[in-house]
């Protein structure tokens, strides 16, 4: 059974809200994992199977570009 919220903070439902903060959270973490793996040196990157140009492109993505499935 599916509880519905409908409490709001400032006109903002309260699922809605706690739906961004989770998305800004998994946003920041995707964005701490890609500015790690750009830092890493060519032994590690060959060791995890990726060249510096691929590192690097995915290390560019926007803060909010997340895998779908951490969305779920």
């Amino acid at each position: 059974m599916a509880h519905i919220v409908t409490d709001t903070i400032r006109g903002v439902r309260l699922p809605a809200l706690g739906d961004l903060l989770r998305r800004i959270g998994l946003g920041l973490g995707a964005a701490r994992q890609r500015h790690r793996l750009a830092e890493l040196d060519e032994t590690m990157l060959r060791d995890i199977g990726l060249t510096r140009d691929e590192a690097l492109a995915e290390a560019r993505r926007p803060v909010w570009d997340v895998p779908q499935t951490w969305l779920r």
